[in-house]
């Protein structure tokens, strides 16, 4: 297992506090790996003994038709008569009521707890109804840059980190296609075979959904138009072009589900000057750039688009809420807030021209602000400060401790 601190550090800190720790996020990212790095810890660190840590994967065939009731009574059999237990329950969502078992074990024995799930019944009503102020949630993303170069530096010389950036953009971040050497089309394998079984089991199935080509075509769309502003009326409307007849209600409901399964995650426009959250145009980024050269086959024109969308994972793995920005006339890439904190982000592959550089840099002098802003990009003169604006290499950036 290669270590993954800026998770396990996080839910380490909260060992023995009266909170279940759940983990979400896109099946594959690896949740089941990080519980047992957390297992490895309490037995290593806080001298936990063996019997004391219970562990139950419900995505196993063992569990398959169990009900709730039966969930409580086989894990209430399993704690320890005398001290705590150290409860570890991976992809729980598949037991219906499971959040009732979760309440009661939590309520009523000397217990610590830790889930994964994949899905939005992780973070639904019933667990607000259930566990109101008793959960503390992690989202666990892809790797990293700085994860991604950690496991292939395991099997393979890591090259110029510059170079790195763009294997890392093309290959995508999931856990299991770095584990060791392979092919850019064994990747894309593992990656594809991961999307189908997340579109099939939770969102087909789950769903209920019989035409699942409608769902495909939403899917192919919101992949080829990553990073740009569009609605569900934007999709409907191109499908009708296409004479594919779909409402602006079911778009919506499938964009809906492809968020609740994490495959996408949902990017809505800040109006700058009217300091509010826009409810149409909004943007959507994938879970990992190799789901959409997985699905849709590799295209170097993308690679804009793609560099933009690793830009939001980091942000989003820093703890920022991350915005489109609206300026009077144009767009900020990222507005991204985390507290008392806020940076300005532009994103750009490369500037070859003054018109370019004036476009990326001016939208940023129009903030009126002492908040950071950057301008990020990937050519060799990528560095320095213009009016106090910084500008990065988009490796340096996601390389830094801080931003």
């Amino acid at each position: 297992m290669i270590y993954r601190p800026i998770y396990v550090d996080k839910i380490m800190a909260y060992v023995d506090a009266p909170f279940v720790k759940i983990l979400t996020g896109v099946r594959r990212c690896g949740k089941s790996t990080i519980l047992k790095m957390i297992r490895e810890k309490l037995k290593t660190e806080r001298k936990v003994q063996e019997e004391r840590i219970i562990s139950c994967r419900y995505d196993s065939m063992e569990y398959e038709d169990m009900t709730a009731k039966q969930m409580y009574s086989q894990l209430k059999e399993r704690l320890s008569p005398d001290g705590r237990t150290y409860l570890f329950l991976d992809e729980v969502q598949e037991i219906n009521g499971w959040e009732r078992v979760v309440n009661s074990i939590a309520s009523d024995f000397d217990v610590d707890l830790y889930i994964t799930g994949s899905n939005s019944r992780m973070m639904s009503s019933e667990i607000s109804t259930y566990l109101t102020g008793r959960y503390i949630s992690f989202r666990i993303f892809t790797l990293s840059f700085r994860e991604y170069l950690m496991f292939k530096e395991a099997y393979a010389a890591v090259g110029d980190f510059k170079t790195e950036l763009a294997d890392y953009i093309r290959l995508g971040g999931f856990p299991a296609a770095h584990l060791q050497e392979y092919s850019q089309d064994e990747i894309y394998t593992i990656v594809r075979d991961l999307y189908q079984s997340t579109i099939y089991s939770d969102i087909v199935k789950r769903n209920q959904i019989r035409k699942t080509d409608q769902l495909e075509r939403v899917v192919k769309y919101t992949f080829s138009n990553v990073g740009n502003t569009f609605s569900a009326k934007s999709i409907a409307d191109y499908l009708k072009s296409e004479h594919r007849t779909l409402d602006n209600e079911t778009v919506y409901s499938y964009l809906e589900k492809l968020e609740k399964a994490y495959l996408l995650h949902r990017c809505s426009r800040y109006d700058l000057q009217g300091k509010k959250i826009l409810k149409t145009q909004e943007k959507f980024y994938l879970a990992d750039t190799a789901l959409r050269y997985s699905v849709l086959g590799y295209n170097a024109d993308s690679f804009a688009a793609s560099l933009e969308n690793i830009v939001y994972l980091e942000l989003c793995r820093r703890g920022y809420a991350v915005n489109v920005g609206k300026t009077t006339d144009g767009e900020i890439d990222f507005v991204a807030a985390r507290q008392n904190e806020k940076i300005y982000v532009q994103v750009t592959q490369e500037i070859r021209s003054e018109k370019t550089e004036r476009r990326e840099y001016d939208r940023l002098l129009e903030i009126h602000d002492n908040y950071p802003k950057y301008v990020l990009r990937t050519d060799e003169s990528a560095g320095g400060n213009y009016k106090g604006i910084k500008t990065m290499h988009v490796a340096d950036f996601l390389l830094s401790a801080e931003y």
